[in-house]
């Protein structure tokens, strides 16, 4: 399932398609088509154009409605080099078919989408392993039609029932290659195991947050090391640990990988491993993207993934990054309509979340080192108690 990076690259022109869904507004689902975009360009593909159309919820046939359908497709045979369709929602089997007859080019969806950029951007074995397993969890009960994607693992005299059709036998196929990714990832998982066991007693603190939040800068400017950090999104899918000490009070910190809105179940089941580490953390730092117009949605989406893999109750530093990013609107003087989100400036946000959160909180710019030291205050003093608590005769 490894794509071959030494191919030959074919430039990819792609649509965008989503769906304005009942509970959703306009904006929203324009929000997120512009995180698909930049999921595009992520994996290498340049966005054209972009398609909206409001139902209550997707067609169970083709999604969206034929006469969106058809506008669609005129659009790509008026541009021939669009070879490319990217939806923003998972796409049943059945919708893929009917799509992709419909349009006749290449058809993802975000699930998909999100897979490849992993499957590019894995570089060790237990990475490779992870991302290989959900590539199949996602392709398993999308088999038919689908033969000639298959890397054919098995084969040969005897190992065909009677009777049996080609698609029974690819998805035999794809089961025992699931069975045995499981099997080497659980071995990863054991190893890994250990290795956090043997790190001894030291306070372990995790950073998490949205993709692309500047969580491998950060890492950089307090471990003093060179953790891979890229401005695109999922830079990191290992988990990366070093050995920090502010004012001599030593503790181990890791770099996670990024959440991001509809993660997709396999990923997470697979990234079982890479998750744990997050998830026996003493401390969270939850690294926030203040810049982003979608800042507070983002922290929503990272607060509800981590309830989903069983860390909601660990302690938790929030983190406001890229305040030197941050941009906003002033309002006029005499403009007396209430003030609308894109006219909030940093000292307001900052008023609003140093008094309305339950956690403690900073905003800081790991690029510039802007309120590091402010920064690393708040950290040394929730470490400094966590450490008591631990060893409460053990005072620094």
């Amino acid at each position: 399932m490894q794509q071959d990076n030494k191919r030959k690259k074919i430039k990819n022109y792609a649509v965008l398609i989503g769906v304005v869904q009942a509970g959703q507004t306009k904006d929203q689902a324009k929000e997120y088509l512009d995180e698909l975009a930049l999921l595009a360009r992520t994996a290498g593909a340049t966005p054209i154009k972009s398609f909206l159309q409001k139902q209550n919820k997707p067609n169970p046939r083709s999604y969206i409605g034929k006469g969106k359908l058809e506008e669609i497709h005129a659009f790509i045979k008026e541009n021939k080099t669009v070879n490319l369709a990217l939806f923003d929602d998972d796409l049943s089997p059945t919708q893929l078919r009917n799509i992709e007859k419909e349009l006749q080019v290449q058809i993802m969806d975000r699930t998909n989408l999100i897979l490849d950029i992993f499957a590019t951007r894995a570089r060790t074995a237990h990475a490779k392993t992870q991302v290989e397993l959900a590539q199949y969890q996602y392709l398993l009960p999308r088999l038919k039609g689908m033969w000639t994607h298959l890397e054919r693992q098995r084969g040969g005299i005897g190992l065909r029932g009677p009777g049996e059709r080609e698609i029974e036998t690819d998805r035999r196929i794809v089961r025992n290659k699931i069975a045995l990714l499981r099997k080497q990832l659980a071995k990863i998982d054991k190893q890994k195991a250990t290795q956090r066991k043997n790190r001894g007693k030291l306070i372990r603190v995790s950073l998490v947050g949205y993709t692309n939040a500047g969580k491998s800068t950060l890492m950089n400017r307090l471990s003093k090391s060179e953790v891979f950090a890229e401005d695109k999104l999922f830079a990191t899918l290992d988990t990366t640990v070093r050995k920090v000490v502010i004012n001599n009070l030593p503790f181990l910190l890791s770099d996670t990988v990024g959440f991001i809105r509809k993660l997709p179940t396999p990923l997470i089941e697979s990234f079982k491993s890479t998750l744990d580490e997050t998830r026996e953390s003493d401390l969270l730092i939850h690294v926030v993207d203040v810049s982003h117009p979608s800042f507070e949605e983002q922290i929503e989406v990272v607060k509800n993934t981590l309830q989903e893999i069983g860390a909601g109750n660990i302690p938790v530093l929030l983190v406001f990054n890229k305040i030197d990013a941050f941009k906003y609107t002033p309002k006029d003087e005499d403009d007396l309509t209430p003030k609308e989100k894109q006219n909030f400036s940093l000292n307001d946000f900052k008023s609003m979340y140093v008094a309305g959160e339950n956690i403690p909180c900073v905003f800081i710019s790991a690029k510039t080192g802007e309120n590091m030291d402010e920064f690393k205050d708040n950290l040394f003093k929730i470490v400094k108690d966590l450490h008591f608590e631990r060893f409460p005769y053990n005072r620094i």
